[in-house]
Protein backbone atom coordinates (compact mmCIF):
# COMPACT_ATOMS: atom_id res chain seq x y z
CA UNK A 1 0.00 0.00 0.00
CA UNK A 2 1.60 3.52 -0.75
CA UNK A 3 0.99 5.73 1.56
CA UNK A 4 2.36 8.68 -0.69
CA UNK A 5 0.31 8.13 -3.68
CA UNK A 6 -3.06 6.62 -2.49
CA UNK A 7 -4.76 9.49 -3.40
CA UNK A 8 -3.36 10.93 -6.06
CA UNK A 9 -5.95 9.22 -8.99
CA UNK A 10 -8.56 11.16 -6.57
CA UNK A 11 -9.73 14.68 -7.95
CA UNK A 12 -11.35 17.78 -6.62
CA UNK A 13 -14.15 19.10 -8.65
CA UNK A 14 -15.26 22.38 -9.02
CA UNK A 15 -18.28 23.27 -11.41
CA UNK A 16 -19.20 26.73 -11.69
CA UNK A 17 -21.84 28.39 -14.06
CA UNK A 18 -20.89 30.45 -17.00
CA UNK A 19 -21.23 34.10 -15.93
CA UNK A 20 -19.63 37.16 -15.85
CA UNK A 21 -16.86 37.46 -13.40
CA UNK A 22 -16.38 33.88 -13.29
CA UNK A 23 -13.12 33.98 -13.95
CA UNK A 24 -12.24 35.42 -10.69
CA UNK A 25 -14.23 32.38 -8.72
CA UNK A 26 -12.02 30.22 -10.89
CA UNK A 27 -9.15 31.15 -9.70
CA UNK A 28 -10.28 31.34 -5.68
CA UNK A 29 -10.79 27.73 -6.17
CA UNK A 30 -8.01 27.08 -7.90
CA UNK A 31 -5.77 28.46 -4.91
CA UNK A 32 -8.04 26.67 -2.82
CA UNK A 33 -6.63 23.24 -4.49
CA UNK A 34 -9.34 22.39 -7.27
CA UNK A 35 -7.89 20.13 -9.49
CA UNK A 36 -10.23 20.68 -12.31
CA UNK A 37 -13.01 23.59 -13.01
CA UNK A 38 -16.34 23.09 -14.68
CA UNK A 39 -17.60 25.78 -16.81
CA UNK A 40 -21.27 25.09 -17.47
CA UNK A 41 -22.60 26.55 -20.21
CA UNK A 42 -26.46 28.06 -20.06
CA UNK A 43 -27.72 25.89 -22.48
CA UNK A 44 -26.80 22.67 -20.68
CA UNK A 45 -28.78 20.16 -18.86
CA UNK A 46 -31.69 17.86 -19.91
CA UNK A 47 -34.03 20.64 -19.61
CA UNK A 48 -35.98 19.16 -16.47
CA UNK A 49 -36.10 22.45 -14.83
CA UNK A 50 -38.29 25.60 -13.88
CA UNK A 51 -38.55 27.57 -17.30
CA UNK A 52 -36.80 30.25 -15.96
CA UNK A 53 -34.07 28.75 -14.87
CA UNK A 54 -33.98 27.45 -18.58
CA UNK A 55 -34.18 30.70 -19.65
CA UNK A 56 -32.12 33.01 -18.04
CA UNK A 57 -29.29 30.79 -16.00
CA UNK A 58 -25.83 31.19 -17.23
CA UNK A 59 -24.06 32.39 -20.57
CA UNK A 60 -22.97 30.33 -23.26
CA UNK A 61 -19.88 28.34 -22.30
CA UNK A 62 -17.83 30.08 -24.67
CA UNK A 63 -17.77 32.96 -22.99
CA UNK A 64 -17.46 31.27 -19.66
CA UNK A 65 -14.20 29.63 -20.59
CA UNK A 66 -12.30 32.54 -22.41
CA UNK A 67 -12.57 34.43 -19.51
CA UNK A 68 -11.56 31.64 -16.99
CA UNK A 69 -8.72 30.96 -19.01
CA UNK A 70 -7.24 34.12 -19.49
CA UNK A 71 -7.61 35.24 -16.02
CA UNK A 72 -5.93 32.02 -14.65
CA UNK A 73 -3.22 32.63 -17.30
CA UNK A 74 -2.67 36.09 -15.83
CA UNK A 75 -2.65 34.74 -12.39
CA UNK A 76 0.11 31.97 -13.44
CA UNK A 77 -2.40 29.46 -11.87
CA UNK A 78 -3.49 27.80 -15.04
CA UNK A 79 -0.82 25.63 -15.13
CA UNK A 80 -1.75 24.06 -12.00
CA UNK A 81 -5.58 23.39 -12.95
CA UNK A 82 -7.58 21.27 -15.55
CA UNK A 83 -10.27 23.34 -17.37
CA UNK A 84 -13.69 21.23 -18.48
CA UNK A 85 -16.46 22.98 -20.59
CA UNK A 86 -19.65 21.54 -21.12
CA UNK A 87 -23.39 22.95 -22.15
CA UNK A 88 -24.75 20.89 -24.92
CA UNK A 89 -21.99 19.93 -26.83
CA UNK A 90 -22.84 17.80 -29.87
CA UNK A 91 -20.12 17.88 -32.44
CA UNK A 92 -16.57 17.60 -33.11
CA UNK A 93 -16.40 21.38 -33.80
CA UNK A 94 -17.50 22.10 -30.03
CA UNK A 95 -14.63 20.12 -28.74
CA UNK A 96 -11.72 21.92 -30.64
CA UNK A 97 -13.39 25.35 -30.15
CA UNK A 98 -13.20 24.54 -26.25
CA UNK A 99 -9.88 23.28 -26.75
CA UNK A 100 -8.60 26.72 -28.65
CA UNK A 101 -10.55 29.33 -25.86
CA UNK A 102 -9.00 26.80 -22.99
CA UNK A 103 -10.13 24.07 -22.46
CA UNK A 104 -8.44 20.30 -22.42
CA UNK A 105 -11.66 18.67 -21.13
CA UNK A 106 -15.08 18.21 -22.00
CA UNK A 107 -18.26 16.72 -20.60
CA UNK A 108 -20.82 15.47 -23.50
CA UNK A 109 -24.13 14.28 -21.55
CA UNK A 110 -27.35 15.31 -23.38
CA UNK A 111 -25.85 14.27 -26.77
CA UNK A 112 -25.19 10.63 -25.37
CA UNK A 113 -28.70 10.53 -23.87
CA UNK A 114 -29.47 11.17 -27.34
CA UNK A 115 -27.90 8.29 -28.88
CA UNK A 116 -29.41 6.13 -26.32
CA UNK A 117 -32.72 6.76 -27.34
CA UNK A 118 -33.63 10.27 -25.30
CA UNK A 119 -35.92 12.37 -26.97
CA UNK A 120 -35.97 15.27 -24.78
CA UNK A 121 -39.45 15.20 -23.31
CA UNK A 122 -38.22 17.02 -19.78
CA UNK A 123 -39.92 14.14 -17.63
CA UNK A 124 -36.62 13.25 -16.01
CA UNK A 125 -37.58 14.07 -12.75
CA UNK A 126 -41.19 13.24 -12.66
CA UNK A 127 -40.04 8.90 -13.04
CA UNK A 128 -42.00 9.44 -16.11
CA UNK A 129 -39.20 8.99 -19.29
CA UNK A 130 -41.10 7.49 -22.09
CA UNK A 131 -38.23 5.89 -23.55
CA UNK A 132 -37.28 3.96 -20.24
CA UNK A 133 -33.53 6.00 -19.42
CA UNK A 134 -34.47 8.09 -16.54
CA UNK A 135 -36.71 5.97 -14.48
CA UNK A 136 -37.59 3.10 -12.09
CA UNK A 137 -40.52 1.67 -13.46
CA UNK A 138 -40.41 -1.36 -14.78
CA UNK A 139 -42.99 -0.93 -17.73
CA UNK A 140 -41.29 2.18 -18.90
CA UNK A 141 -37.69 0.68 -18.39
CA UNK A 142 -38.99 -2.18 -21.16
CA UNK A 143 -39.13 0.59 -23.46
CA UNK A 144 -35.10 1.12 -22.96
CA UNK A 145 -34.06 0.40 -26.91
CA UNK A 146 -30.19 1.85 -26.50
CA UNK A 147 -27.24 -0.15 -26.91
CA UNK A 148 -23.90 0.39 -25.73
CA UNK A 149 -22.05 -0.02 -29.16
CA UNK A 150 -24.52 3.17 -29.95
CA UNK A 151 -22.44 5.44 -27.53
CA UNK A 152 -19.04 3.72 -27.97
CA UNK A 153 -19.25 4.88 -31.55
CA UNK A 154 -20.36 7.80 -31.15
CA UNK A 155 -17.30 8.98 -28.60
CA UNK A 156 -15.26 7.10 -31.08
CA UNK A 157 -16.58 9.40 -34.09
CA UNK A 158 -16.20 12.44 -31.71
CA UNK A 159 -12.89 11.57 -31.34
CA UNK A 160 -12.02 10.92 -34.62
CA UNK A 161 -13.49 13.71 -35.78
CA UNK A 162 -11.39 16.06 -33.26
CA UNK A 163 -8.32 14.37 -34.28
CA UNK A 164 -9.17 15.54 -38.23
CA UNK A 165 -9.37 19.02 -37.04
CA UNK A 166 -6.32 18.60 -34.94
CA UNK A 167 -4.30 17.64 -37.68
CA UNK A 168 -5.92 20.36 -40.10
CA UNK A 169 -4.82 22.52 -37.48
CA UNK A 170 -1.06 20.98 -37.43
CA UNK A 171 -1.64 20.39 -33.40
CA UNK A 172 -0.26 17.07 -32.26
CA UNK A 173 -1.77 17.27 -28.85
CA UNK A 174 -4.14 18.33 -27.02
CA UNK A 175 -1.94 20.44 -24.83
CA UNK A 176 -0.89 22.14 -27.70
CA UNK A 177 -3.97 23.02 -28.75
CA UNK A 178 -4.89 24.66 -25.73
CA UNK A 179 -6.00 28.21 -25.65
CA UNK A 180 -4.59 28.63 -29.17
CA UNK A 181 -7.21 31.08 -30.39
CA UNK A 182 -5.33 32.96 -33.13
CA UNK A 183 -6.70 29.35 -34.83
CA UNK A 184 -10.45 31.06 -34.79
CA UNK A 185 -11.38 33.68 -36.77
CA UNK A 186 -14.83 36.11 -36.83
CA UNK A 187 -16.91 34.86 -39.93
CA UNK A 188 -17.09 37.81 -42.46
CA UNK A 189 -20.36 36.15 -44.50
CA UNK A 190 -22.81 37.13 -42.15
CA UNK A 191 -24.77 40.10 -42.79
CA UNK A 192 -27.12 40.55 -39.94
CA UNK A 193 -27.11 44.17 -38.43
CA UNK A 194 -26.82 43.18 -35.21
CA UNK A 195 -23.52 41.07 -36.06
CA UNK A 196 -22.18 44.66 -37.02
CA UNK A 197 -21.84 45.69 -33.12
CA UNK A 198 -20.15 41.98 -31.86
CA UNK A 199 -16.56 42.80 -30.89
CA UNK A 200 -15.03 39.57 -30.52
CA UNK A 201 -12.03 40.30 -29.68
CA UNK A 202 -11.99 40.33 -25.85
CA UNK A 203 -12.83 36.34 -26.42
CA UNK A 204 -10.42 35.85 -28.93
CA UNK A 205 -7.53 36.99 -27.34
CA UNK A 206 -4.65 35.04 -26.93
CA UNK A 207 -3.23 34.65 -22.80
CA UNK A 208 0.47 34.97 -23.23
CA UNK A 209 2.13 32.20 -19.84
CA UNK A 210 4.44 33.89 -17.74
CA UNK A 211 8.69 31.99 -18.13
CA UNK A 212 8.01 28.37 -16.81
CA UNK A 213 4.34 28.29 -16.72
CA UNK A 214 1.72 26.71 -19.40
CA UNK A 215 -1.36 27.30 -21.30
CA UNK A 216 -2.44 23.78 -19.99
CA UNK A 217 -2.45 21.83 -16.58
CA UNK A 218 0.95 20.82 -16.13
CA UNK A 219 1.82 20.96 -12.58
CA UNK A 220 -0.43 18.45 -9.94
CA UNK A 221 -1.81 20.93 -6.94
CA UNK A 222 -0.12 20.04 -3.42
CA UNK A 223 -3.13 18.86 -1.31
CA UNK A 224 -2.37 19.37 2.49
CA UNK A 225 -3.65 15.97 2.82
CA UNK A 226 -0.12 14.58 1.58
CA UNK A 227 1.10 15.77 5.00
CA UNK A 228 -1.40 15.42 7.97
CA UNK A 229 -1.24 13.22 10.88
CA UNK A 230 -3.45 10.36 9.73
CA UNK A 231 -0.73 9.66 6.92
CA UNK A 232 2.10 9.21 9.81
CA UNK A 233 -1.07 7.43 11.84
CA UNK A 234 -1.67 5.01 9.27
CA UNK A 235 2.06 4.09 8.95
CA UNK A 236 2.93 4.03 12.88
CA UNK A 237 -0.18 1.33 12.62
CA UNK A 238 0.56 -0.80 10.71
CA UNK A 239 0.97 -3.85 12.93
CA UNK A 240 -2.77 -3.52 14.22
CA UNK A 241 -3.97 -2.65 10.36
CA UNK A 242 -2.53 -5.48 9.29
CA UNK A 243 -1.91 -8.68 11.90
CA UNK A 244 -4.10 -6.68 14.71
CA UNK A 245 -1.90 -6.70 16.53
CA UNK A 246 -1.74 -3.85 19.82
CA UNK A 247 0.24 -0.46 19.21
CA UNK A 248 0.41 2.67 21.33
CA UNK A 249 1.09 5.94 19.76
CA UNK A 250 1.10 9.67 20.91
CA UNK A 251 1.29 12.96 18.79
CA UNK A 252 1.49 16.61 19.34
CA UNK A 253 -1.76 18.23 18.04
CA UNK A 254 -2.53 21.35 16.58
CA UNK A 255 -6.13 22.87 15.96
CA UNK A 256 -5.07 23.08 12.48
CA UNK A 257 -5.12 19.61 12.19
CA UNK A 258 -8.66 18.47 11.18
CA UNK A 259 -10.84 14.98 10.95
CA UNK A 260 -7.56 13.09 12.64
CA UNK A 261 -8.07 9.63 12.62
CA UNK A 262 -11.08 9.55 9.34
CA UNK A 263 -8.30 8.64 7.61
CA UNK A 264 -7.21 5.72 10.02
CA UNK A 265 -10.65 4.16 10.58
CA UNK A 266 -11.07 4.15 6.72
CA UNK A 267 -8.23 1.83 6.95
CA UNK A 268 -9.44 -0.48 9.07
CA UNK A 269 -13.06 -0.58 7.53
CA UNK A 270 -11.58 -2.00 4.30
CA UNK A 271 -10.17 -4.26 5.98
CA UNK A 272 -12.42 -5.55 8.68
CA UNK A 273 -15.53 -3.58 7.94
CA UNK A 274 -18.10 -2.76 10.38
CA UNK A 275 -16.48 -5.49 12.87
CA UNK A 276 -13.18 -3.07 13.07
CA UNK A 277 -10.41 -4.22 15.49
CA UNK A 278 -10.32 -6.11 18.91
CA UNK A 279 -11.13 -3.11 21.53
CA UNK A 280 -7.82 -1.08 22.58
CA UNK A 281 -5.57 -2.44 19.54
CA UNK A 282 -5.00 0.95 18.89
CA UNK A 283 -4.46 3.13 21.45
CA UNK A 284 -3.54 6.75 20.58
CA UNK A 285 -2.78 9.67 23.04
CA UNK A 286 -2.77 13.30 21.69
CA UNK A 287 -1.61 16.77 23.20
CA UNK A 288 -2.32 20.28 22.26
CA UNK A 289 -5.35 21.53 20.88
CA UNK A 290 -7.53 19.49 17.94
CA UNK A 291 -9.00 21.45 15.17
CA UNK A 292 -12.79 20.58 13.70
CA UNK A 293 -13.66 16.80 13.20
CA UNK A 294 -11.44 15.57 15.86
CA UNK A 295 -11.88 11.79 15.83
CA UNK A 296 -14.61 11.23 13.09
CA UNK A 297 -15.93 8.17 12.56
CA UNK A 298 -13.27 6.89 14.69
CA UNK A 299 -13.91 2.56 13.95
CA UNK A 300 -14.19 -0.28 16.55
CA UNK A 301 -10.50 -0.77 18.23
CA UNK A 302 -9.37 2.77 18.10
CA UNK A 303 -9.28 4.64 21.62
CA UNK A 304 -8.03 8.20 21.23
CA UNK A 305 -7.10 10.42 24.54
CA UNK A 306 -6.79 13.91 23.97
CA UNK A 307 -5.12 16.25 26.38
CA UNK A 308 -5.87 19.40 25.52
CA UNK A 309 -9.65 20.64 24.09
CA UNK A 310 -11.30 20.50 20.57
CA UNK A 311 -12.96 22.80 17.93
CA UNK A 312 -16.28 21.34 16.84
CA UNK A 313 -17.68 18.05 15.46
CA UNK A 314 -15.60 16.40 17.65
CA UNK A 315 -16.63 12.50 17.51
CA UNK A 316 -18.63 13.37 14.26
CA UNK A 317 -20.06 10.10 12.90
CA UNK A 318 -18.17 8.16 15.48
CA UNK A 319 -18.19 4.01 15.07
CA UNK A 320 -17.20 1.99 17.88
CA UNK A 321 -14.32 4.04 18.55
CA UNK A 322 -13.38 5.35 22.02
CA UNK A 323 -12.81 9.13 22.43
CA UNK A 324 -11.37 10.71 25.96
CA UNK A 325 -10.79 14.32 26.46
CA UNK A 326 -9.74 16.45 29.39
CA UNK A 327 -7.54 19.66 29.73
CA UNK A 328 -4.09 19.89 30.06
CA UNK A 329 -2.94 18.68 33.32
CA UNK A 330 -1.21 22.09 33.75
CA UNK A 331 -4.50 24.42 33.08
CA UNK A 332 -5.30 26.66 35.58
CA UNK A 333 -9.32 26.79 35.13
CA UNK A 334 -11.83 24.74 36.43
CA UNK A 335 -13.10 21.80 33.97
CA UNK A 336 -17.10 22.15 35.31
CA UNK A 337 -17.04 25.75 34.48
CA UNK A 338 -15.24 25.71 31.20
CA UNK A 339 -15.89 24.74 27.49
CA UNK A 340 -13.31 21.71 26.08
CA UNK A 341 -15.02 20.73 23.06
CA UNK A 342 -16.71 22.87 20.54
CA UNK A 343 -20.07 23.01 18.84
CA UNK A 344 -22.13 19.71 17.51
CA UNK A 345 -20.16 17.13 19.13
CA UNK A 346 -20.93 13.36 18.23
CA UNK A 347 -23.22 14.73 15.21
CA UNK A 348 -24.45 10.98 13.63
CA UNK A 349 -22.79 8.88 15.70
CA UNK A 350 -23.86 5.19 15.09
CA UNK A 351 -21.36 3.85 17.87
CA UNK A 352 -18.57 3.85 20.65
CA UNK A 353 -17.96 5.78 23.87
CA UNK A 354 -16.80 9.12 24.65
CA UNK A 355 -16.11 11.00 28.10
CA UNK A 356 -15.29 14.67 28.16
CA UNK A 357 -13.64 16.08 31.20
CA UNK A 358 -15.75 19.82 30.71
CA UNK A 359 -18.28 21.55 28.75
CA UNK A 360 -19.19 21.05 25.34
CA UNK A 361 -20.80 23.66 23.27
CA UNK A 362 -24.11 23.61 21.02
CA UNK A 363 -26.17 20.91 19.36
CA UNK A 364 -24.30 18.22 21.67
CA UNK A 365 -25.18 14.98 20.12
CA UNK A 366 -27.49 16.46 17.29
CA UNK A 367 -28.39 12.69 15.22
CA UNK A 368 -27.04 10.74 17.76
CA UNK A 369 -28.10 7.23 16.49
CA UNK A 370 -25.25 4.99 19.23
CA UNK A 371 -22.83 6.49 20.82
CA UNK A 372 -22.71 6.52 24.91
CA UNK A 373 -21.34 10.06 25.87
CA UNK A 374 -20.50 11.25 29.24
CA UNK A 375 -19.86 15.26 29.59
CA UNK A 376 -19.93 17.56 32.37
CA UNK A 377 -22.16 19.97 30.96
CA UNK A 378 -23.62 21.47 27.71
CA UNK A 379 -24.79 24.73 25.60
CA UNK A 380 -28.27 25.32 23.96
CA UNK A 381 -30.29 22.36 21.65
CA UNK A 382 -28.50 19.24 23.45
CA UNK A 383 -29.83 15.92 21.62
CA UNK A 384 -31.19 17.50 19.20
CA UNK A 385 -32.64 15.02 16.69
CA UNK A 386 -31.16 12.45 18.58
CA UNK A 387 -32.63 8.76 17.27
CA UNK A 388 -30.28 6.40 20.03
CA UNK A 389 -27.58 5.89 21.82
CA UNK A 390 -27.60 7.29 25.50
CA UNK A 391 -25.75 10.94 26.70
CA UNK A 392 -25.10 11.57 30.15
CA UNK A 393 -24.79 15.08 31.41
CA UNK A 394 -23.51 15.80 34.96
CA UNK A 395 -23.93 19.22 34.72
CA UNK A 396 -26.17 22.54 33.40
CA UNK A 397 -27.89 22.24 29.36
CA UNK A 398 -28.88 24.82 27.60
CA UNK A 399 -32.28 25.74 26.44
CA UNK A 400 -34.16 23.88 23.97
CA UNK A 401 -33.08 20.41 25.23
CA UNK A 402 -34.20 17.21 23.26
CA UNK A 403 -35.93 18.74 20.72
CA UNK A 404 -37.02 16.84 18.43
CA UNK A 405 -35.27 13.61 19.93
CA UNK A 406 -36.75 10.34 18.41
CA UNK A 407 -34.94 7.72 20.55
CA UNK A 408 -32.34 6.93 22.88
CA UNK A 409 -31.99 8.26 26.34
CA UNK A 410 -30.71 11.24 28.46
CA UNK A 411 -29.92 11.58 32.07
CA UNK A 412 -28.81 15.14 33.12
CA UNK A 413 -27.63 16.33 36.75
CA UNK A 414 -30.43 18.65 37.49
CA UNK A 415 -29.26 19.90 40.67
CA UNK A 416 -30.29 23.69 39.70
CA UNK A 417 -34.16 22.42 38.85
CA UNK A 418 -34.24 24.09 35.80
CA UNK A 419 -34.51 21.48 33.01
CA UNK A 420 -37.76 21.85 32.83
CA UNK A 421 -37.87 24.84 32.18
CA UNK A 422 -34.98 24.19 29.37
CA UNK A 423 -36.52 21.27 28.17
CA UNK A 424 -38.55 20.72 24.45
CA UNK A 425 -41.20 18.67 26.11
CA UNK A 426 -42.76 17.80 22.70
CA UNK A 427 -41.46 14.39 21.42
CA UNK A 428 -40.16 13.33 25.44
CA UNK A 429 -41.00 13.27 29.25
CA UNK A 430 -38.92 13.87 32.31
CA UNK A 431 -38.67 11.69 34.78
CA UNK A 432 -36.39 10.14 37.79
CA UNK A 433 -34.09 6.98 37.26
CA UNK A 434 -35.84 3.95 39.34
CA UNK A 435 -34.67 0.88 37.33
CA UNK A 436 -32.27 -1.31 39.16
CA UNK A 437 -30.76 -1.85 35.49
CA UNK A 438 -30.74 1.72 34.69
CA UNK A 439 -29.55 3.02 37.83
CA UNK A 440 -26.16 0.31 37.32
CA UNK A 441 -25.70 1.29 33.66
CA UNK A 442 -25.79 5.01 34.88
CA UNK A 443 -23.35 4.20 37.72
CA UNK A 444 -20.96 2.38 35.85
CA UNK A 445 -20.66 5.28 32.81
CA UNK A 446 -19.79 7.63 35.74
CA UNK A 447 -17.21 5.67 37.14
CA UNK A 448 -15.96 5.05 33.43
CA UNK A 449 -15.77 8.92 33.00
CA UNK A 450 -13.81 8.89 36.69
CA UNK A 451 -11.01 6.37 35.27
CA UNK A 452 -10.87 7.86 32.00
CA UNK A 453 -10.81 11.16 33.26
CA UNK A 454 -9.88 11.39 36.32
CA UNK A 455 -13.17 14.03 36.66
CA UNK A 456 -13.58 15.71 40.37
CA UNK A 457 -17.59 15.88 39.59
CA UNK A 458 -17.62 11.87 38.92
CA UNK A 459 -15.86 11.29 42.00
CA UNK A 460 -18.25 13.79 43.98
CA UNK A 461 -21.22 11.70 42.70
CA UNK A 462 -19.97 8.37 42.95
CA UNK A 463 -18.49 9.43 46.67
CA UNK A 464 -22.78 10.14 47.71
CA UNK A 465 -24.32 8.10 45.02
CA UNK A 466 -27.59 7.55 46.88
CA UNK A 467 -28.19 11.83 46.44
CA UNK A 468 -26.53 12.32 43.65
CA UNK A 469 -29.08 9.86 42.41
CA UNK A 470 -32.20 12.00 43.63
CA UNK A 471 -30.45 14.45 41.44
CA UNK A 472 -30.44 13.00 38.05
CA UNK A 473 -33.19 13.04 35.69
CA UNK A 474 -34.18 10.57 32.72
CA UNK A 475 -35.05 12.24 29.53
CA UNK A 476 -36.79 9.36 27.23
CA UNK A 477 -38.81 9.65 24.00
CA UNK A 478 -42.82 8.72 24.85
CA UNK A 479 -42.89 7.06 21.76
CA UNK A 480 -39.15 5.12 21.97
CA UNK A 481 -40.26 4.23 25.40
CA UNK A 482 -43.48 2.11 24.42
CA UNK A 483 -41.25 0.35 21.29
CA UNK A 484 -38.87 -0.17 24.01
CA UNK A 485 -41.59 -1.93 26.41
CA UNK A 486 -43.02 -3.84 23.19
CA UNK A 487 -39.48 -5.19 22.58
CA UNK A 488 -39.50 -6.40 26.35
CA UNK A 489 -42.65 -8.22 25.80
CA UNK A 490 -41.77 -9.96 22.84
CA UNK A 491 -38.52 -10.86 24.19
CA UNK A 492 -40.43 -12.53 27.25
CA UNK A 493 -43.66 -13.90 25.61
CA UNK A 494 -41.86 -15.02 22.42
CA UNK A 495 -38.23 -15.73 23.39
CA UNK A 496 -36.78 -14.11 20.39
CA UNK A 497 -33.31 -13.45 20.46
CA UNK A 498 -32.34 -12.03 16.61
CA UNK A 499 -32.67 -7.93 17.10
CA UNK A 500 -34.05 -7.81 13.38
CA UNK A 501 -36.74 -10.24 14.53
CA UNK A 502 -37.43 -8.56 17.82
CA UNK A 503 -37.85 -5.11 16.15
CA UNK A 504 -40.38 -6.73 13.80
CA UNK A 505 -42.11 -8.31 16.41
CA UNK A 506 -42.25 -5.46 18.30
CA UNK A 507 -43.48 -3.08 15.52
CA UNK A 508 -46.31 -5.63 14.63
CA UNK A 509 -47.51 -5.61 18.35
CA UNK A 510 -47.19 -1.74 18.50
CA UNK A 511 -49.81 -1.94 15.15
CA UNK A 512 -51.68 -4.77 16.88
CA UNK A 513 -51.98 -2.14 19.84
CA UNK A 514 -53.06 1.07 17.79
CA UNK A 515 -55.99 -1.04 16.21
CA UNK A 516 -57.28 -2.24 19.20
CA UNK A 517 -57.35 1.29 20.72
CA UNK A 518 -58.86 2.65 17.52
CA UNK A 519 -61.62 0.15 17.63
CA UNK A 520 -62.29 1.06 20.96
CA UNK A 521 -62.80 4.61 20.21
Amino acid sequence: YDLKNANRDARINVKLVSVAGVGTVAAGVTKGYADVVLIAGHDGGTGASPLSSIKHAGLPWELGIAETHQTLVRNRLRSRVTLQADGQMKTPRDLAVATLLGAEEWGIATAALVVQGCIMMRKCHTNACPVGIATQDRVLRGRYSGQVEHVVNFFTMMAEGLREIMAELGFRTIDEMVGQTQCLKVRENLDHWKVQYVDLSPLLHKAEPYPGDTLYQSVAQKHLIDDIIDRRLIEDANAALEKRQPVELSYEIENTDRSVGAMLSNEISKRYGSDGLPEGTVRVKFTGSAGQSFGAFTARGVRFELEGDANDYFGKGLSGGELVVYPDRRAPFNPRENIIIGNVAFFGGTGGEAYVRGVAGERFCVRNSGVTAVVEGIGDHGCEYMTGGCAVILGEVGRNFAAGMSGGVAYVLDRSGALEGRCNPEMVKLGPVTDPEEIARLKGLVQKHHDATGSDVAKELLDDWDRALQEFVRVMPVDYERMQGYMRQVREEQGLEDEYEIAVAAFDLHLKKLAESKATA
